[in-house]
């Protein structure tokens, strides 16, 4: 857990940082965390990354936590959850902060999660136009009404995907926001391009997704399945999806 908390801290948004778009790489982000890593909640990638962002800020100097994962429900209906309310202690000024953690692979011009059912440009325009939205909403107001006029930080870190034995133009933005080029920096292919990678891979754990492995012991076989996000022994990173995907999600 701590090198997934060290690839948080050290990691660039997959956007260039103009508002609301954040990362923790020109703050004063620590490089161990204030207190022991007691995590026992869900196992779910995006459960531990929030926890590990929570530490994070927590670890700080700049920020405090003032709540975390509000529940915003109205007439018995969940509208949404806000993850974080900060603190600037430099600026006083309190926070609304959105995370998330995802991996995109480039077809055809969008970037498809490895379920396909996810995809960038969607992911994108929830978290702007609803997420980030939930503290204007009437129901959050009633229930918090001690946080008005809160400023709007997303952080979406990551990684993006390319598939080298079928080159296309890399787009440079999502929805009119600019990608940092750098975090296009894994590859991906289909199972019957596997013969053509030419080097072992090694399978990545849910947690080690981001920060990858810290020993490499058994490379996979031939695969199978939905697919396999794996790495090389030289840090490159690679999901293999079947043959029919994205089609068949």
């Amino acid at each position: 857990m701590k090198a997934f908390f060290n690839w948080i801290v050290h990691t660039p948004s997959l956007f260039h940082t103009t508002p609301p778009f954040e990362d923790f790489t020109a703050f004063d982000a620590p490089i161990e965390p204030k207190h022991p890593f007691s995590y026992q909640g869900n196992q779910r990638l995006g459960f531990v990354y929030q926890y590990l962002c929570s530490q994070v800020f927590e670890s700080s100097e700049r920020f405090a936590i003032r709540e975390e994962e509000i529940q915003i429900n109205q007439q018995g209906q969940t509208l949404g959850a806000v993850d974080f309310i900060l603190e600037d202690r430099q600026s006083k000024q309190m926070q609304h902060w959105e995370v998330a953690i995802k991996f995109y692979l480039l077809r055809q011009g969008k970037w498809y999660g490895p379920n396909a059912h996810d995809r960038l440009d969607k992911k994108l325009n929830r978290m702007l136009s609803h997420q980030l939205k939930l503290t204007y909403h009437p129901q959050f107001i009633a229930q918090k009404p001690q946080y008005a006029q809160l400023s709007e930080h997303l952080l979406i870190q990551g990684r993006l995907y390319i598939n080298p034995f079928e080159p296309e133009p890399v787009p440079d933005e999502c929805q009119g926001y600019l990608l940092d080029k750098s975090q296009i920096s894994g590859k991906w292919c289909y199972f019957h391009q596997w013969p053509l990678i030419n080097k072992p891979l090694y399978p990545l754990e849910k947690q080690q997704w981001a920060s990858g492995l810290e020993t490499f012991d058994q490379p996979l076989s031939q695969p199978s399945g939905r697919f396999i996000h794996a790495q090389a022994c030289d840090g490159e990173f690679w999901f293999v999806v079947n043959n029919s995907w994205p089609n068949d999600q």
